[in-house]
């Protein structure tokens, strides 16, 4: 049942909120984030069905996999088109019998193939004949490996790809339609396949932002029961205070992505029930939640080898294990380079920059000391940016999306601080609790104020050689 905590009861989920999803899900990732990958997109197919889905196809499919029956995949990526969705070439033609015969190849399907479950549904992006170039021309299209006869269809995993990490998923190229015999349903529009896919994408890069949190706080956990338990110079490891530097850094990181993961998904909630101002904050979000998220996964685990010393590097104490799974979230589900041109590029101007605006100006009502140098600079590089030309933009969209994620990442562990200092609970997680706001506004807040640079300085310094020289 934990497939479907967070989806509709009409179709056997149990419809609790998505921050309840949320919480669940960290949870079974945080046990093994390579093999949780299965059920998170499997979540991206059941939302891309009820958004866009027509009542036939909802209710031959969604049932199954919300039940977990059934699992479901995303088939973006070609071997000649990465992060450049609208140059794929993957075909679908129309039938007689009203199904699309659907031909082409894709590369990095995440549990394209496995033996888990009765059937797998692809979903697969493809263009139609005489369909527009690039991605205005693409449509969406669901793909059972079993036909609902219970023939086979025409679709084939040709190999699993050797990875650094997330060795318990399946990633497989895909073929489709070798035969001519790939049969595939439309879902929504002719064309209209980018917008579902859509949907799918912005709730993946909230679940992808979560899965930094979730390798984070499994690195967390393991890194501090060993320094509790090596002794070195007759005491634990963790009484040193570069030890306790790195773990509390663990705790503080790990606890504001958390906060800034949960708090989109509390938009996301508020916005399914038709607030619009918390879908704009949402889509402001968005890109930080996935972006900073997933850069803290990959700091944390790696302070987590850190703290196991020579032992980190040993593969049988598991946390390599963390540092290379970890890895591959700042670059699936859009890397986080495309994160920060979506934050300068659509998500700073909405609604006139108000919707930036008023996220900077709830930050400032709460009037927490520590972080009104950092929100003053992140309004001034918002103003730059806002004000740039198109390339000194994109050259200062990372620096820009990391500050304005500190900045609210320390508006919500204040908050959380004071929650702690009013909550009768447990002594120690209280005092971990309040020991790592202050570390994080203390310590990590002034870090990112330097970067006010880097977001300013516009694309100038990054072409003072060419492209050959780089090399």
């Amino acid at each position: 049942g934990w497939q479907g905590v967070q989806h509709p009861v009409d179709f056997g989920g149990q419809g609790l909120p998505k921050t309840i999803g949320a919480a669940c899900v960290e949870m079974l990732n945080a046990a093994n984030l390579s093999f949780a990958l299965a059920p998170l997109l499997t979540d991206g197919a059941i939302e891309a069905l009820l958004t866009a889905g027509s009542d036939e196809l909802k209710a031959i499919y969604l049932e199954k996999l919300v039940s977990g029956e059934w699992t479901g995949t995303m088939n973006l990526t070609e071997p000649q088109a990465g992060s450049d969705v609208g140059a794929l070439k993957t075909r679908a033609t129309p039938a007689e019998d009203g199904s699309w015969r659907i031909a082409g190849t894709k590369i990095f399907i995440t549990f394209g193939e496995h033996d888990l479950t009765d059937n797998i549904v692809h979903l697969v992006l493809a263009r139609t004949p005489g369909a527009p170039e690039g991605t205005r021309g693409i449509s969406l299209f669901i793909v059972p490996k079993i036909r609902l006869d219970g023939t086979p269809n025409d679709v084939r995993c040709v190999s699993i790809e050797h990875k650094l990490g997330i060795h318990a998923s399946p990633t497989c190229v895909m073929a489709y339609g070798d035969n001519g015999d790939c049969h595939g349903w439309l879902i929504g529009a002719e064309n209209g396949g980018m917008r579902a896919m859509f949907t799918m994408m912005n709730n993946a890069r909230l679940n992808v932002g979560l899965q930094g949190v979730q390798i984070a706080e499994r690195a967390r956990q393991q890194a501090a029961a060993y320094a509790r338990e090596r002794v070195q110079g007759g005491q634990p490891i963790a009484a040193y205070p570069d030890v306790r530097r790195m773990l509390l850094r663990m705790a503080a990181l790990t606890q504001a992505a958390r906060a800034l993961v949960y708090y989109a998904g509390g938009q996301l909630d508020r916005a399914h029930l038709g607030d619009a101002d918390a879908q704009a904050r949402l889509d402001l979000l968005t890109p930080l939640a996935k972006a900073y998220g997933t850069d803290v996964g990959c700091e944390v685990s790696s302070l987590g080898v850190q703290v196991h010393g020579g032992m980190g590097y040993i593969e049988e104490t598991g946390a390599a294990q963390h540092f290379r799974d970890a890895r591959i979230a700042p670059i699936y589900e859009g890397t986080n380079g495309i994160q920060a041109a979506d934050l300068v590029g659509r998500k700073l101007g909405l609604e006139g920059g108000a919707v930036f605006a008023a996220l900077l100006a709830d930050i400032r009502a709460e009037a927490v000391p520590e972080l009104a140098a950092l929100v003053d600079a992140v309004e001034r590089a918002g103003a730059t940016l806002a004000a740039a030309s198109a390339e000194d933009r994109l050259a200062g969209s990372y620096p820009f999306l990391t500050m304005l994620s500190v900045a609210t990442c320390g508006w919500l562990m204040a908050r959380q601080a004071r929650a702690a200092e009013a909550a009768d609970a447990d002594p120690a997680f209280l005092a971990l609790k309040t020991a790592a706001a202050r570390f994080y506004l203390e310590r990590i807040v002034p870090e990112v104020i330097g970067l006010e640079a880097g977001a300013t300085g516009g694309a100038g310094l990054l072409y003072a050689v060419d492209a050959e020289a780089l090399g």
